[in-house]
């Protein structure tokens, strides 16, 4: 019986990113659907279509500056993944950064 030769490593690790995207989005619609926390329409149109693009082309962004060379997810699709997966578990997002509340001003007597 022959082996089969091993894979590119580059390529093993573009699989493995595209299994992990896929995952998530699975996670995430699964996590709201569990908690009956209702997306959005446009939360619900981002995890199919991402998840459409990743089986298709294997990548769900076009632009090579927007994301790492071997991710499925740019940077910002990621972020948002993240956002829904944060609401579906009843969670309060965290504020995004250039968003800071200035802290309490203290009054000395």
């Amino acid at each position: 019986m022959q082996r089969k030769p091993p894979e590119n490593p580059f390529e093993a690790e573009r699989k493995a990113a595209q299994r992990k995207a896929l995952n998530a989005l699975k996670r995430a619609k699964r996590a709201a659907d569990k908690a009956g926390i209702a997306l959005s329409e446009w939360e619900g149109e981002f995890i199919e279509s991402v998840g459409d693009r990743i089986k298709e082309h294997g990548r769900a962004f076009a632009d090579p500056e927007k994301g790492a060379p071997g991710q499925a997810l740019s940077a910002m699709q990621g972020r948002k993944l993240k956002e829904i997966t944060a609401k579906a578990k009843g969670e309060t997002p965290k504020p995004r950064w250039g968003q800071r509340r200035a802290p309490p001003k203290t009054q000395i007597d």
